[in-house]
């Protein structure tokens, strides 16, 4: 499979730019009200499920889930449900990792052979540093085709951390270390392992040494899913998602029970997603994250400057943002914001906070793939655009 139509398939990336227009300040029921509508809309639209939470920094956040009818049989959808955040884990393993260069147990400048190695082609010209922002240039695991079969489900099978590593770097790098910015998940696969390496312990333990129990984040969790409290996520069946990627080989579909135009894919196993994109939280737990990061709870000040170092994604396109250690910067008109975005099979997620993580905002819709056709990406974009402007107090057109 091409690595264009997988990176479809699979969009594990810092967000687009996203539109915003800027009006006077609403009220805070105003603003519910807002982002009522619009979450309605993405529903409308054909989105199976939408959940989101905005923080203003006063009074009590907006909360609100919204769901299509077809869907209330499988799950009853609520802000407080659990859904798997993709990419966003990034985040959390960056901080780690700047943790313990804190405690001058890890250097940026480590070579990931240092901690790996034979592991990783070329691994002393390869830092961590580069492997935190994306320049390593290694290959993404998610383009290799076996990975793939594992995130549609075809082919369930474990995956331990030095399986997903070698699957990315049995193939070529893309270019020398460091001399470009290039999105790949084998970055974070080869931290999480380095991260093992430095402290001696499991990648789930330290989630919740390191985060999940200081924290308090109840309903957050890395690794094996106890589904009962998970939402239900969805992808297109196999004639919708045909209709959506017309190049995808034959055979290729997401499994799972199909309904309504929709494979119920919650029961694929993300074992193959590891410390790229293997945590599942809430939206009030993210955002208990997120606030405590930017508000420098979680890393010394000079470690929060590091990861908060952008560079370009895409030098040619400025609105694609920027992107720092673990973290993406998105300069709007309503000001600028930093988190990350995950996309999942089941899952899409646009989590971020302010500068100082005094506000927030999560968007979460239960499909990822069904985001390729127009009139839906249109709505969740509005979505996205009413909740980033309504965290700073600023309402949107419509």
């Amino acid at each position: 499979m091409s690595s264009t139509l997988s990176r479809r398939v699979i969009a594990l990336t810092v967000a687009g730019g996203i539109a915003l227009t800027a009006l006077a300040a609403p009220a805070d029921a105003a603003a519910s009200n807002g982002l009522a509508e619009l979450a309605q809309r993405t529903v409308d639209a054909g989105a199976p499920g939408v959940v989101v939470r905005v923080g203003t920094g006063h009074g009590p956040p907006i909360e609100l889930a919204r769901q299509a009818p077809w869907t209330t049989a499988d799950h009853r959808l609520s802000p407080g449900d659990e859904l798997r955040v993709g990419s966003n884990t990034k985040t959390m393993v960056a901080t780690m990792v700047l943790q313990l260069v804190a405690e001058n147990r890890l250097s940026l400048a480590d070579p990931v052979g240092k901690w790996l190695p034979g592991l990783v082609p070329g691994g002393q010209a390869i830092t961590l540093k580069m492997l935190l922002n994306h320049t390593s240039g290694l290959f993404d695991n998610t383009d290799d085709e076996e990975v793939l079969e594992s995130v549609f489900g075809l082919r369930q099978r474990p995956w331990t951390a030095e399986q997903l590593l070698a699957a990315g770097t049995r193939h070529p790098a893309l270019f020398p270390p460091g001399q470009k910015w290039s999105y790949s998940n084998t970055n974070y696969v080869a931290l999480g392992l380095v991260l093992e390496k430095a402290t001696g312990r499991t990648l789930p333990a330290l989630f919740r040494q390191r985060i999940i129990e200081p924290l308090g984040l109840k309903d957050t969790y890395y690794g094996s899913p106890d589904r009962r409290k998970l939402a239900h996520g969805y992808e297109p069946d196999a004639a919708h998602l045909k209709e959506l990627i017309p190049d995808l080989p034959d055979g290729f579909r997401f499994a799972g029970p199909e309904h309504d135009g929709h494979a119920d894919v919650t029961g694929i196993d993300p074992d193959w997603a590891g410390a790229a994109g293997g945590v599942v939280s809430t939206a009030r737990d993210w955002d208990r994250f997120l606030t405590a990061l930017l508000s420098g709870r979680l890393l010394p000040p000079a470690q929060l400057r590091e990861m908060k170092t952008m560079i370009p994604a895409d030098p040619a396109h400025p609105e694609a943002g920027s992107y720092g250690l673990g973290l993406a910067q998105l300069d709007t008109p309503c000001g600028p914001v930093y988190g990350h975005t995950g996309g999942i099979p089941g899952y899409r997620s646009d989590l971020f906070t302010d500068s100082t993580g005094s506000r927030s905002v999560e968007v979460f819709v239960t499909e990822q793939q069904g985001l390729l056709e127009p009139g839906l990406a249109a709505a969740h974009q509005a979505l996205i655009t009413g909740a980033v402007c309504a965290m700073y107090g600023k309402p949107t057109a419509p």
